[in-house]
Formats: C-alpha cells, structure tokens, sequence
C-alpha cells in the first residue's frame, strides 16, 4: 500500500506541474493564442503545426482534441481541418515524454525556489506567467522523482518484474495484452500524460525496458481518444465524426506499427539513447508520432470520407439555422479561446440583429406583412442568444483570465445587452409597419425619402459599429461617433419639419405619429451602435 500512495503522491504532483506549466506557458502566449485559430486554414500542414504547437502550449493532446472537437460542433472548424489538428496534437503531446525523462534533479530545487521567489516579489504579469512555467516545470520533476522512489521496491518482486518483461514477448497475444494495458490505464486516468510518467518511472528503475513499453505506449495513444469521444456526447454529429477520426487515426498507426515497425523502432531508439531506457522510451514516443503523421497525412479526405459513412450526413445538417453557433462549453478550459469564440457568437448576434433592423424597415417601405413577421421571430433568436451569451460569459469570467481578458469579457456583457436592444427596436419598427399595413396607411414621397435617409445613415453607424468591434478597428468606432452625431441631428430636424406639417394640416395624423415613432426607434439604434462603438474604444485604451 505504501507503494501504491507514494505512486499516487508523485503522480498527483507531476499532473499537477504539468498544469501549471501548462497554464503558465498559455498566459504568456497571450493574444498569440488568440490568434491561432484565425490563421487556421483547410492546409493540412498548417493544422498539423498548429495542432502540435498548440498542445505544447497546454501540455494536453486531450484537451487539444476535445477543443477540436468544440471548434467542430460549433462549426468553425471543418473535418479536414480538424483531422490535421489532432495530428499534430498527437505529435505536441511527446514534449511531456520528453521533458519528463530529463535527469534535472540537481538543478530542479534552484529552479523552483528562484521561481517561486520571483512569482512572490514581482508585479509584472508577464514575468509572473514565465516564473509558473518554471514553477510547475520544478513541480513536475519533484513528482517524477516520487514516483521513480515509489516503484523503486517494486525491482525485488520476481512476479511484478516477469509481468512487466512479458510485455516485449515478440508473440502478438503478449503485444495485444500491452496495448490493453496502457489504453485502459490510460481510459481509467484520462491522460496519456500521466500513463507515460508513470511508464517513464519504471523504465528509470530498470523495470521496464523498451521492448515492454513500446506496446504499452501504443495503447496510451488509444486510451487519449476516449477523453474526446466522451466530450463528443451530446455533440452535433460532425463533432462526433471528429471523435471517431481520432480513434481510427491512432488504431491504424498502432496496428501499422505493431506490423511493420515495432523492432525498427526499438532498434533506432536504444542505438540514439544507449544505456536509457527513459530516454528510449521518450524518443520512441516521438518517433511513433511523428511518423505515423508523416503516414496518414495524404490520407486525410479518405479518413473523412470514412468517418461520414460511418456517421452518415443527415440532411438537417445542411441546413444552417439562426441562432448560437461558435459557443461550447469545452473551450472554456483554454480561456484564451474562449475568449475568440464568443467574441464571434457576439458578432454572430449583432448579424442577426442587423437582419432583424433590415427586415423591419423593409416591411414598413414595401408593406410586407412576411418581412415584419420574420422580424418577429428574429427577435425571439436575439432574446435567446443574449440569455446564452450572458451565461457563457458568467462561466467565462469564473475561469482563470489575464486583466486585459477580463476587460474584455465586461465590455461584451455590455455589448451583448445593446444589441438585444437594437432586436426590440427593429420589433417595434415592424409593429409600425404591421400598424401600416393593417391601416393601409399612405406616406408622401418627401416623407418616405426622409425616412430612407435616416435609416440609410443609421444602417452606416451600426454596420461600422459590428466592423469595429469585429477588427478592434479604433477608426471604424471613432467614425461610430461622428455619425451618431450626425443621426441626432438628423433625427431633430425630422422632427420639426414633420410637426410643422402636421400643424399645417399636411399630413394624415395617424401617419404623422407613426414617422415620429420611426425616427425615435431609428434614432435610438443609432445610439446602441455608438455604445458598442464606445465599449470597443475602452477595452483598446485600457
């Protein structure tokens, strides 16, 4: 037992560094990351790079995947994409073997202490998140040494050690047992991670040699993939399609390894690392990776095609609906994303409030009782995004955020609350039109035109508005302002004119009130698109 609970200690510590690290290294890529999925384009390679650099980053090829695997559900990401990305996650996961089968133990406590001296005195961020880094990397290390401690008695058991040994028996039954080994170790823990740390535990201590782990490394590979396909439950089915590339992506290559490479492999890596089997271990871990990648790669459309007809298409998911498309709860492990994620849903919602504003108008210009009642439903999808973005957002701000982040999560729970007020203004500009239709109500030509002017410049504001908060464009809001200047003017001057006539008598009373109706609601867009163009200036000045 004593055994067991130094085994657990150790591993609880070396998670428990990878985390840090992990995060640290994400905080300091910053806006970098934020970045990553912007230049992510439908060249496999580029997705294979950016897959391995990203799980690098945070330390995990499961949380890549299921990232992936949320970028895919909200339809951001497509499945070529997305298999290139798991490719590379597969590759990035392999900085872990490596750094874990370094010898630092003489260095490791300076590093931890001069970091954690540092994160304690320093106020600078940027130095904080580079002193975690180096804190969970020390962290890591202490756990791997308690974990080579642990098993370290286990060399004097006869049973353990043959069990273990049995695993390199050149015959298929004993490389199947392996490969079962290290996926349901792997399946039970939910990191390949951590099964790799407590192999490279044992190959320190001379209990397990590269012909033992490579089958069990194998099975590793496998086991990871039940993280994402668990996350994929409740997922649409092009997610789940992503889920199932993964396993056939590292069955296939464990098979083909098994097959055709395994003694090739031994051979290269114990000739590299002579004499260190940690080291063994590591590279071939690499190796597989990397080669298995280079494989598969020109085979990513049959992978696709295969995964399709597995789980075939369905004619509702051609179909693209109104309504959430960029939000999953699964990103918010990688805050720096989640971050561009529901920036773009809050995009998304200010698109379909602009179509909401179009409709209404369009009802009231054409008198088309089809375009105010699509208003009507538009602005129920409005109403039903803000309640989920706000959510979202909630979730998010209760995550670990840098403070520009956390500026930036404020100025859209704002933003998102402007927009659902510019739906229920395009909702009470098609009631008018209704009121219109239903009245058959006539305007004169000077008053149509002065109508169309206003909703023209007030269109200008709020499409300048969504570019601004879209690009962080500081121009495109200042220009925000100045016509929302130019909408408050216009809107008095309406106003005058248009009372004058209905003083003279030259206009019908119960149009006269509907123009001055449209002109407030008009008028009061306007000001919403300078309040989003206002909350993109803070968050760029802070």
């Amino acid at each position: 037992m004593k055994i067991l609970f130094e085994l657990l200690g150790g591993l609880g510590l070396f998670l428990y560094g990878m985390t840090i690290m992990g995060d640290g290294l994400e905080k300091s890529a910053g806006d970098k990351m934020k970045k990553i999925i912007e230049v992510l384009t439908s060249n496999r390679f580029v997705a294979v790079g950016l897959g391995a650099l990203v799980t690098m980053i945070i330390q995990s090829s499961s949380a890549t995947t299921v990232m992936v695997v949320g970028f895919v559900n909200a339809g951001i990401m497509n499945l070529v994409q997305a298999t290139g990305v798991i490719m590379g996650a597969n590759i990035g996961t392999t900085i872990t073997a490596q750094v874990a089968s370094l010898e630092l133990n003489e260095i490791v406590p300076i590093v931890v202490g001069l970091s954690v001296g540092v994160w304690m005195f320093t106020s600078n961020k940027r130095v904080k998140n580079i002193a975690e880094v180096f804190i969970g990397f020390g962290i890591l290390f202490i756990g791997m040494d308690f974990m080579k401690n642990a098993v370290r008695p286990l060399r004097e058991y006869e049973g353990f050690t043959t069990m273990l040994r049995s695993f390199g028996d050149p015959t298929f039954i004993d490389s199947l047992k392996a490969i079962f080994a290290g996926f349901f170790i792997t399946a039970i823990v939910q990191s390949s991670s951590a099964t790799t740390g407590i192999l490279i535990a044992l190959a320190s201590e001379g209990l397990l040699p590269i012909e033992a782990s490579l089958p069990i490394l194998f099975g590793t590979n496998i086991g990871t993939c039940v993280t994402a396909m668990l996350s994929s439950i409740g997922a649409n089915k092009t997610a789940k399609r992503a889920a199932l590339i993964h396993f056939i992506f590292n069955v296939t290559g464990t098979i083909i390894f098994i097959l055709f490479f395994k003694n090739l492999t031994i051979n290269f890596v114990v000739s590299v690392s002579k004499g260190d089997p940690a080291r063994q271990l590591a590279n071939a871990h690499t190796l597989f990776n990397i080669v298995n990648t280079l494989m598969l790669l020109p085979f990513i459309t049959p992978l696709v095609k295969l995964a399709n007809k597995i789980i075939p298409i369905e004619e509702s998911e051609k179909i693209k609906q109104r309504g959430i498309q960029y939000l999953d709860d699964r990103m918010l492990e990688t805050p720096t994303i989640a971050i561009v994620q529901v920036k773009k849903e809050v995009i998304n919602m200010a698109n379909v409030a602009l179509e909401s504003y179009q409709k209404s108008m369009e009802a009231f210009f054409e008198k088309s009782e089809s375009a105010a009642k699509e208003t009507f439903k538009i602005e129920k999808v409005i109403n039903s995004m803000q309640r989920e973005i706000s959510e979202y957002l909630i979730k998010l701000s209760n995550t670990t955020l840098a403070g520009r982040h956390r500026e930036v999560v404020d100025g859209l729970f704002n933003t998102i609350n402007d927009i659902e007020r510019v739906g229920d203004h395009a909702d009470n500009l098609a009631e008018q039109a209704m009121y219109r239709i239903d009245n058959k109500l006539e305007f004169s030509k000077l008053a149509t035109e002065e109508l169309q002017g206003m909703y023209d410049k007030v269109m200008k504001a709020y499409n300048k508005s969504i570019i601004a908060l879209k690009e962080d464009d500081l121009r495109a809001a200042k220009k925000v302002l100045e016509t929302e200047g130019e909408i408050d003017y216009m809107e008095k001057a309406l106003r005058a004119t248009h009372i004058e006539r209905l003083n003279k008598q030259q206009c019908v009373l119960s149009s006269g009130i509907i123009f001055l109706d449209i002109i407030s609601n008009l008028e009061r867009i306007g000001d919403h698109s300078s309040n989003i163009a206002l909350a993109v200036i803070d968050t760029i000045n802070k």
